[in-house]
């Protein structure tokens, strides 16, 4: 009798040529993931991770789009389906910081900042959500930040889009239950990524010494959670917190 073949899931991450992107499409890679890693402006950073998983056999393709545009989110979407015929995971990782007091920011900032962190989010989710709901299958990962649960000072307008990403998460995790589809949050305390090279490493050593645990998170600590959210099939409309007991 001939062996059925297996067919590797389809992912896309978004905002994946650095950080904790390019750490989920590195591991993701171990399990011979088909991924399309996503970038907007790093294009050649996209080319290193890509280059470097082709070396090892692995399969990677990377598309760039703005994922703050429904436009360009289309032709991401588009160009998925046509390499990969449908999309099982959705990882919503793109996004931008700001520290500035809130009274400072102006409705650009604002505006640029929702539009990058939910309003992508929204976008992404709507335009992969009709082959999932199809399929009758499909995980959702949204990146959101401990500063969507308990606030940030001097980072408002931030901590505003994350709190919102948390809010999609939950409501849409029942809208989606009944169609098997699972959509979980993963909210990031202190990660030692270049988004936190602003700090010196005096202000990283007083939060360090917050954290229960005593050190600072990595990427990994991260996408080893995105790991186990796509192969679990009974978690979803959670937002789960990996901070090292920073917020309990």
């Amino acid at each position: 009798m001939e062996a059925k073949k297996i067919i590797p899931k389809t992912v896309i991450v978004t905002g994946a040529s650095k950080g904790i992107g390019a750490e989920i499409v590195k591991q993701l890679s171990q399990d011979n993931y088909q991924i399309v890693l996503n970038y907007n402006k790093s294009e050649t950073l996209a080319k290193e991770v890509q280059k470097q998983l082709i070396q090892n056999g692995k399969k990677v393709e990377i598309f760039k789009a703005d994922v703050s545009k429904r436009e360009e989110v289309k032709k991401l979407i588009e160009y998925t389906l046509k390499k990969f015929k449908t999309i099982d995971v959705l990882i919503n990782n793109a996004g931008i910081s700001q520290v500035k007091l809130f009274t400072e920011i102006t409705d650009e900032e604002w505006n640029t900042m929702i539009q990058n962190n939910l309003n992508s989010v929204f976008y992404c989710t709507q335009e992969a959500l009709p082959v999932m709901i199809n399929e009758k299958r499909g995980c959702i990962i949204n990146i959101s930040s401990i500063w969507g649960i308990t606030g940030g000072s001097c980072e408002v307008a931030y901590s505003t889009a994350k709190a919102g990403i948390n809010g999609l998460t939950k409501a849409l995790a029942k809208e989606l239950g009944s169609s098997n589809i699972r959509v979980n949050a993963i909210a990031p305390g202190f990660i030692q990524t270049q988004m936190n090279e602003h700090l010196t490493e005096n202000e990283k050593k007083e939060i360090q010494e917050e954290i229960p645990l005593n050190k600072l998170g990595t990427t990994l600590d991260v996408a080893k959670c995105v790991k186990w959210l796509i192969e679990d099939d009974y978690t979803t409309g959670q937002i789960i917190s990996i901070n090292g007991g920073w917020y309990i």
